[in-house]
């Protein structure tokens, strides 16, 4: 089941995406988690996919991610492979959904593109233990985790370079039917391929990071947990199209664009 948040006219609502209609429902998924069944609380409504503006699925607030969780990424970064997961946060200002314009900030110098398979959280967790992990897990997305590298480097920690407007896409949508630990991870900048890896590769798995995250916060329904980046980062320019394909959960596209008074207008 894909789940996908939308905009058409004034309204913002859930739905499932079934090709390309999308079957609104009642209510938020994130509250009625425990209810996805065969009773699944369609509103007959539907509309097609063109006819909508599709938003970031979820409304995070926090999204927690993680360095060097790919061998491959920890050896062209030059840096050690970590003996527990290296987290880190991005605010929840710094989302936005597919086909939203990636802002380069006015004084970035290299701005790169890290794709990442986004686990996105159900229900509250706390101290959840590692068999437990994925039952609070309602679903996987697409994300990618925009770097300003230059920030990176100077500040050595990464709040900077990690947290400007516009750095956290997003989407399409929440993939709820899908294996996550062993899927095709891509990244395409202007239709080449650039990072290409799959998610067993993950030197701390999905249900290790759910548990080892929560024993340190409490996740919150929507929350993201992104899961970090293969080898292969590169630099963003103006006028590129950047795209997170992620096997059997979706395409996450967005353009890239200067800076500039008006490119900030847009919501995130």
């Amino acid at each position: 089941m894909q789940i996908v948040r939308f905009a058409t006219g004034r309204k913002i609502g859930y739905g499932v995406l079934e090709e390309n209609v999308i079957r609104g429902f009642r209510g938020s998924p994130f509250t009625l988690f425990k209810r996805f069944d065969s009773s699944f609380p369609l509103d007959g409504s539907d509309y097609h996919l063109e006819e909508v503006r599709l938003l970031a699925p979820c409304l995070p607030s926090k999204i927690v991610c993680l360095g060097l969780n790919y061998r491959s990424h920890a050896e062209e970064t030059q840096h050690s492979v970590p003996t527990v997961p290296l987290i880190f946060l991005k605010p929840s200002t710094a989302v936005i959904g597919p086909d939203d314009r990636i802002i380069l900030p006015r004084h970035s110098r290299r701005v790169d593109y890290e794709a990442e398979l986004g686990v996105v959280i159900g229900r509250k967790a706390k101290d959840v233990t590692e068999d437990k992990a994925k039952e609070y897990i309602i679903g996987y997305t697409c994300f990618n985790d925009v770097t300003e590298r230059h920030n990176q480097a100077d500040d050595g920690q990464w709040t900077r370079a990690k947290g400007y407007d516009t750095f956290a896409p997003v989407g399409p949508g929440i993939e709820t039917e899908v294996d996550p630990d062993d899927l095709k991870i891509e990244t395409y900048l202007n239709g080449e391929r650039r990072q290409c890896a799959r998610t067993s590769d993950l030197i701390f798995g999905i249900s290790r990071l759910i548990s080892f995250i929560s024993g340190i916060m409490t996740l919150l329904p929507g929350d993201v947990v992104a899961t970090g980046t293969p080898s292969g980062i590169g630099p963003l320019s103006p006028g590129d199209v950047v795209e997170v394909r992620i096997e059997n959960v979706g395409t996450l596209r967005n353009p890239v664009v200067r800076y500039s008074p008006s490119s900030m207008s847009q919501s995130v």
